[in-house]
């Protein structure tokens, strides 16, 4: 875990974006600690999505509710940065919820704050470029996968890229993730384990 805002500001520029020490303070002024009980929601549905967070400590998920079944649409540990897109850009209510799987430490970075620090200073607005184009290109990413794999090829692939979540996350999450039913996750698991 990263103690200070100083520090989280100078990882997430290493994570996102290169930024000269004033940048890296200009971040570092805006950010907000935030702690969280594992079950903790970030981000109620219906509520506007106000900052972008960054995950120093612990694990989210993103959901929404479909047909009254909870379905996860994405994940994020430490060193990701987790926001609901569409309510964040907009301004507007969000229809999903982030809620927190473990005990977790947030740092977030206000919507108002960042668009001010953005008309003083350049490398705020090239940071707020390369974190927006890493979750679309992940957002597309994962889309494809849904589209154009099989249950076994998005379980290998979710292992090769992201073990965290499956070391981590509760089984009935990643199949909700992988849109496979929990059964069809323990027999592609059951089929993995004896493959390695």
């Amino acid at each position: 875990m990263i103690n200070t805002t100083r520090d989280v500001a100078r990882e997430i520029a290493r994570l996102y974006c290169k930024m000269s020490p004033m940048g890296v303070d200009v971040l570092s002024q805006i950010l907000v600690p935030i702690k969280l009980q594992k079950g903790d929601i970030v981000l109620p549905e219906g509520e506007i999505c106000r900052a972008m967070y960054f995950v120093d400590k612990g694990m989210v998920r993103q959901f929404y509710y479909k047909n009254g079944k909870d379905v996860t649409e994405h994940f994020s540990f430490e060193g990701r940065i987790v926001f609901c897109i569409e309510s964040f850009l907009k301004q507007e209510p969000s229809r999903l919820i982030v809620e927190a799987l473990e005990n977790t430490v947030l740092y977030a970075i206000p919507y108002e704050a960042w668009h001010i620090s953005m008309l003083q200073n350049q490398e705020m607005e090239m940071l707020y470029r390369k974190i927006l184009e890493h979750a679309l290109i992940s957002s597309q990413e994962h889309a494809d996968s849904q589209r154009f794999e099989n249950a076994a090829e998005r379980y290998a692939r979710l292992l090769e890229t992201k073990p965290e979540i499956i070391l981590r996350a509760p089984m009935l999450h990643i199949a909700s993730f992988l849109q496979m039913t929990p059964e069809t996750l323990s027999r592609v698991r059951s089929a993995e384990y004896k493959k390695g």
